[in-house]
């Protein structure tokens, strides 16, 4: 008898449509060796780093000699931003077990780089630890308004989806590399990100079931709500040359929610609709998902999140997991990330990837 085509699965099948309707040329899954960065390029101020570097870690004497970096391009499809850079860091070990790990996006205009306190925290404590550098971003960045410049070349030509989606089919092919790894478990692989990066880790895990464990941290907001409740602004600022862009290619005075309604339609399709968090956040269930926001993060306001909330309440108590679902939006915190969020993601991740909790899943 055949399974039923669950919710879940037409959502993924149609995603993954979108996706693939964008890839150049396939090529083959291949890793090649790189040099590490020596000067990491932002596209804007260097953020802080202080909530990562409180990331909980084993205290190592030797920790530099303990560590082993790799520096890798991954092809995820042919053209230039189809290498995808890795920055992986692991601890020395003789056993032969395999361990978990864990993926760490970076936020607007960082880089893989920016990442390393955090990876290096995990990876002291028997992760194998994964920075990439989203498109247009790092390695894939040849100036600094190299992420602004595409977003406005996808408006105007419709080819490319710089604003999250096509990190998300990297992050598809990344989880097709690490699964072949000898030295990961392929059930015990996670995913956390900051902002954009948390938004990537959102659509990565409704993509792709292999991404067991899931934080997103100041990421998930609802596109539609916020632009009929004239909630857009925050968010349409943080990118806000490609808006300018569009309002003088559209004839507009200014900005207006039609506008960010056609610009999300043809950079994202379906960013603001049928893939919106309401459809989205449930067909993560019943993998463990744990939300982490600001509670008064303009960028991704409260209203929007009601309804994609209890949808995924409800997903998970029907999947019978409803401990494996958590959201918690910091009181008075903006659309920062914090120690809090980065203490609690971290004994989430330990909660269900580390060999003694995988019973959970």
């Amino acid at each position: 008898m055949e399974t039923p085509i669950t919710k879940s699965q037409e959502f993924r099948s149609e995603f993954l449509r979108l996706l693939q309707s964008r890839r150049s040329h396939k090529v083959p899954l291949v890793a090649d060796s790189s040099k590490p960065v020596q000067d990491p390029l932002f596209q804007a101020a260097v953020p802080s780093t202080e909530a990562i570097e409180s990331c909980p870690k084993e205290n190592i004497g030797n920790l530099k000699e303990m560590l082993i970096e790799e520096n890798l391009h991954l092809h995820t499809e042919a053209g230039e931003q189809g290498k995808l850079p890795l920055l992986i860091i692991s601890l020395k070990d003789k056993s032969e077990e395999r361990r978990p790990a864990i993926v760490f996006m970076h936020g607007t205009n960082t880089n893989k780089e920016w990442l390393r306190p955090w990876l290096e925290a995990y990876a002291t404590r028997g992760y194998v630890a994964i920075g990439l550098d989203s498109r247009y971003h790092g390695e894939r960045a040849h100036c600094k308004t190299a992420y602004r410049d595409a977003l406005i070349s996808s408006w105007k030509n419709g080819n490319t989806m710089p604003f999250i989606f096509d990190t998300v089919w990297d992050l598809i092919k990344l989880a097709d590399y690490l699964t072949e790894r000898e030295d990961i478990d392929p059930k015990r692989i996670g995913i956390t990100g900051i902002s954009l990066g948390g938004m990537h880790a959102w659509f990565a895990a409704a993509a792709d079931t292999r991404y067991s464990v899931v934080v997103p941290l100041i990421g998930v907001q609802g596109f539609k709500w916020a632009r009929d409740n004239d909630e857009w602004e925050a968010r349409v600022n943080s990118i806000k040359p490609l808006f300018e862009e569009a309002r003088i290619d559209q004839g507009k005075k200014e900005i207006d929610k039609e506008l960010v309604e056609k610009v999300w339609n043809r950079i994202a399709p379906g960013l603001a609709s049928h893939f919106d968090s309401p459809y989205s956040l449930p067909v993560i269930a019943p993998r463990p998902l744990y939300i982490l926001n600001g509670a008064k993060d303009p960028r991704c306001p409260l209203g929007g999140l009601e309804v994609p909330l209890k949808r995924a309440e409800k997903a998970y108590k029907d999947t019978a997991c409803p401990g494996n679902f958590k959201f918690v939006a910091e009181d008075g915190v903006g659309h920062e990330v914090t120690s809090f969020m980065i203490k609690e993601s971290s004994d989430w991740f330990d909660k269900f990837l580390k060999q003694s909790g995988h019973v959970h899943m």
